[in-house]
């Protein structure tokens, strides 16, 4: 039976979210040329969608996008026309007749425009309707490419709720570091395919979202302060992950893992947590989640065996088996 999806309603108020989509089967279907056109399209539905993105590594059978909902406001006719034909790059003769037919009759404001205007912004401000839309326009696109029909991604995208502070800048580093520990580089900033190489490239929105999750305003001192974090001090990250057993004696020897040591696990708890933050914050999501669904989380805050800028993190209780190796 599906669960339902932690979320923060855009109403009520700002949220960040990790989301992680996966290919069917786990097959190895995005080569470079499909990373490229999946990156270049998460950028475009981020654009149309009014969310931001924080980071995202993107990988050959999965990827990861770390992305803020902005709290719900509204939008002008103008700027709903703009973002409308961000989704149209390159329009057909139909598309541009289309178009200005829209902006004439959002400009009189006819009744039959009105319906209209709240299927887009119906679209707008969620989480889940940026990711269905990305994971479609890619699909079309890739059948396309390949002569193929059918689904592409293997289940619905997976999404942990993330609260601003230690824990979201703990996820953004584990996001980046992914195609670490998959052995495909061993400095992210190596790898076309993640945010904070897109940073280091040049990419304005990144190094603004980056530093703000650092809670600094300039790009020079939040990379230092970023590829600290990244390698634990050292000149690059560990590119082997600890075993299951060598985790488990650190955590006995010393109570938790330190957030270098963390980063260099596959932690299922950023991607199967559900909600990630201080025990309050988790409380507190699970509270408001049982008045909005009338339904009782199978869960309890539950604290993790890391820490992150010296407090404690916690996530949803869940998970079946074991949560780093």
């Amino acid at each position: 039976m599906r669960t339902s999806r932690i979320k923060i309603p855009p109403q009520e108020g700002a949220a960040i979210y990790h989301c992680i989509s996966k290919t069917v089967n786990g097959e190895r279907l995005l080569d470079s040329a499909a990373r490229e056109i999946l990156r270049r399209q998460m950028w475009q539905m981020a654009d149309f969608c009014g969310v931001q993105i924080l980071t995202y590594a993107l990988l050959s059978n999965h990827f990861h996008i770390l992305v803020l909902v902005p709290k719900t406001t509204t939008i002008s006719d103008t700027e709903l026309l703009r973002r409308y034909k961000v989704l149209y790059p390159q329009p057909t003769k139909f598309q541009v007749a289309k178009l200005d037919v829209l902006g004439k009759k959002l400009a009189a404001d006819d009744e039959d425009i009105h319906a209209w205007r709240r299927q887009q912004q119906a679209l707008m401000g969620d989480v889940s309707q940026f990711m269905k839309l990305v994971k479609q326009r890619f699909s079309i696109w890739f059948n396309h490419k390949h002569g193929r029909f059918g689904t592409l991604w293997s289940e619905r995208f997976k999404s942990v709720l993330v609260e601003n502070g230690a824990a979201l800048r703990t996820m953004a580093a584990y996001i980046d570091l992914n195609p670490v520990r998959a052995g495909l580089t061993q400095d992210p900033k190596d790898y076309r395919f993640c945010g904070y190489a897109e940073a280091v490239a040049g990419n304005a929105k990144l190094r603004v979202s980056l530093a703000g999750i650092l809670e600094l305003t300039d790009w020079k001192p939040a990379q230092q302060v970023y590829r600290k974090m990244l390698f634990g001090g050292k000149a690059k990250p560990d590119t082997a992950s600890p075993s299951a057993a060598q985790v488990r004696k650190i955590i006995a020897e010393h109570g938790a893992l330190s957030a270098a040591e963390l980063l260099r696990c596959r932690v299922r708890y950023f991607t199967d947590g559900a909600v990630l933050g201080g025990k309050a914050f988790v409380t507190r999501q699970l509270e408001r989640h049982r008045q909005r669904t009338g339904k009782k989380p199978n869960a309890v805050p539950h604290p993790l065996p890391i820490t992150s800028d010296g407090k404690e993190l916690t996530i949803m209780h869940g998970l079946r088996r074991q949560a780093i190796g």
